[in-house]
C-alpha cells in the first residue's frame, strides 16, 4: 500500500492494524508488569494509554486525506502527535502525589509518559524504535535498578519513621541514639501534632504525648528498628514505612 493510497478518503489496511497491533503488544507488556507490581496504574491504564496515543497518531498521519488539496489545503500530520505530549499532563498530576514530605508516583507518571511515547512511534511506523524503547524500559527496571543498591550512595531510599511517645522523659534523644545504633542517619525530622495516647493502651490519659515524623537513611533493618524503638519505654506507637513509586 502507498502513502497515496492510505490518504485516500476512509482508506484502511493493514499497515494501520499492524502500527496499532505493535502498539498494543508493547505497551500491554509495560502494563502487565507494572500490574504484576502491583503499582498504581496497571495493565489497562498503560494499554489504553498506548492505544490512544497510536489511535490519535494514526489519524494525525492518515485521516485527513480526503481534505487536502494541493496549493489550497495543507496539513500538518505532526500537530495532532504534539498534543499527545501535552495531553498527558492530565493523567500525570492524577498519579503523582506528595505525601508527609515525600514525592510518590513519579515513577508511574513518567511511565505513562514513556508508554504514550512508545504507541505514537509505533503508530507513526516506527516499529524497531518503539520496541527498543520497550526493551530499554525493562532493562532499567530489572538491570540498572538492581545495580544501585550495590552502590553506597544509591543503594537506599528514605524511610518514614512515625513515633508517638510520652513527653517529659527524655524519649527524642533515646530515639535518635537507638536509630543510629541501627545503621541509619537522620535527614528531617519534624513534629507532627500533639496526641492522646491509644486507647487501652495502658497510660494515664492526662499524660501529654507528642509524635514525631523522621526521615530516615540507611541499609539496616526496618524490621529490627521497629521492634526496638517499639520496646523503649514510654513509645506508644510506632510505624516505619519505605516509600515506592
Amino acid at each position: 500500500m502507498t502513502l497515496g493510497a492510505a490518504n485516500e478518503p476512509f482508506a484502511q489496511g493493514w499497515l494501520h492494524f499492524t502500527d496499532f497491533a505493535i502498539a498494543l503488544v508493547l505497551a500491554s507488556a509495560i502494563g502487565l508488569e507494572r500490574e504484576i507490581r502491583q503499582k498504581a496504574a496497571g495493565l489497562r491504564t498503560y494499554t489504553v494509554v498506548g492505544l490512544g496515543a497510536a489511535l490519535f497518531t494514526l489519524v494525525s498521519k492518515y485521516g485527513f486525506g480526503d481534505v487536502v488539496e494541493a496549493g489550497v489545503v495543507t496539513l500538518d500530520p505532526s500537530r495532532m502527535a504534539a498534543q499527545i505530549v501535552s495531553g498527558l499532563g492530565f493523567i500525570g498530576a492524577g498519579v503523582i502525589f506528595v505525601q508527609r514530605g515525600s514525592i510518590r508516583g513519579l515513577t508511574t507518571a513518567a511511565t505513562v509518559w514513556l508508554t504514550a511515547a512508545i504507541g505514537t512511534a509505533a503508530a507513526a511506523g516506527l516499529p524497531l524504535l518503539a520496541t527498543a524503547a520497550t526493551a530499554a524500559y525493562f532493562f532499567v527496571g530489572y538491570v540498572l535498578r538492581p545495580l544501585t543498591h550495590r552502590l553506597p550512595r544509591l543503594g537506599t531510599r528514605p524511610v518514614g519513621c512515625r513515633v508517638t511517645y510520652t513527653e517529659g522523659q527524655g524519649l527524642l534523644r533515646l530515639l535518635l541514639a537507638r536509630i543510629t545504633a541501627e545503621g541509619f542517619s537522620v535527614a528531617e525530622l519534624a513534629t507532627v501534632d500533639r496526641a492522646t495516647p491509644p486507647a487501652g493502651a495502658g497510660h494515664d490519659t492526662d499524660e501529654r504525648t507528642a509524635e514525631v515524623f523522621i526521615t530516615l537513611h540507611g541499609r539496616g533493618d526496618l524490621s529490627a528498628l521497629t521492634v526496638e524503638l517499639a520496646r523503649l519505654p514510654g513509645v506508644l506507637a510506632c510505624a516505619i514505612s519505605r516509600a515506592e513509586d
